[in-house]
């Protein structure tokens, strides 16, 4: 019962702030006001607080504005839905409890600089830069609390050599990778390295495969040819992802393999 409280109120603070995304992530990169009261692009018609409920509001007006009938981006339930079940699952699956406002953060980001990148090609400073001091004393106080400071000077060499060996690559090749994703990298490797070794190497090498993989069906589908960007801060995130969520059980088997 305990677990099924701790998801559940989880789940609900993920759909408000997944609600709370939606507005930065369509503000931010117009480097416009968060507190505005939300209204719609068509029209301008300010939207009613009943339909400003997480999911619910978009399906009651079946994704149209309630004024001008001007149809209501999938985005909002999407980023609303994705936030809470991640954040029912660091809830469920992070452990010490110490260290799940810390990723929780880190999920809430996530999604943000996800959505973000694949529609603009940008990783906002302004969201990435405050992460640096809010996930680091995060971690700070969960170590505090558990009494791991090993964890945390794991995170934090594991955040300085993936952010070098990102803006090594974007400096190399600068058109093949930019100074955001080395940006975010650093926050991508504190969270990976506080975990473990094998978590950080899973994350790490997970985004190159995904975004690989991804870049690959794209040419061979023709959706573009060598010269076609793909946002490369998704891939960091899902690859973050993957090896938090399965980056220990990989790496005892490749150590398993390896006779180590």
């Amino acid at each position: 019962m305990d677990l099924l409280a701790l998801g559940i109120g989880a789940g609900l603070v993920g759909l408000v702030t997944g609600s709370f995304l939606t507005v930065v992530i369509d503000r931010v990169p117009a480097k416009k006001g968060l507190w505005q009261r939300s209204a719609c692009p068509n029209c301008g018609v300010g939207i009613k607080a009943r339909d400003n409920i997480p999911v619910v509001g978009w399906l009651v007006l079946r994704g149209r504005c309630r004024a001008c009938g001007e149809r209501i981006s999938p985005l909002y339930p999407v980023v609303e839905l994705t936030t809470c079940a991640l954040f029912v699952l660091v809830a469920l699956f992070i452990r010490p409890l110490a260290l799940v406002p810390a990723y929780l953060y880190a999920a809430g980001i996530g999604v943000a600089l996800t959505a973000i990148d694949a529609r603009t090609r940008r990783l906002p400073d302004a969201i990435v830069y405050p992460s640096y001091p809010v996930l680091a004393g995060l971690l700070t106080v969960a170590s505090w609390a558990s009494g791991d400071w090993d964890a945390l000077l794991r995170a934090a060499i594991g955040g300085l050599s993936l952010l070098g060996a990102y803006w090594l690559v974007a400096v190399a090749v600068p058109r093949g990778m930019g100074l955001g994703d080395a940006k975010l990298a650093g926050l991508v490797g504190l969270i990976l390295a506080y975990q473990s070794w094998g978590v950080f190497a899973v994350g790490a090498l997970g985004a190159f495969f995904l975004g690989a993989t991804w870049g690959i069906g794209v040419m061979v589908r023709n959706r573009g040819g060598r010269r076609t960007t793909i946002p490369f801060g998704p891939w960091m995130c899902a690859g973050a992802a993957l090896g938090l969520a399965f980056g220990k059980p990989v790496w005892d088997v490749y150590q398993g393999v390896m006779g180590f």
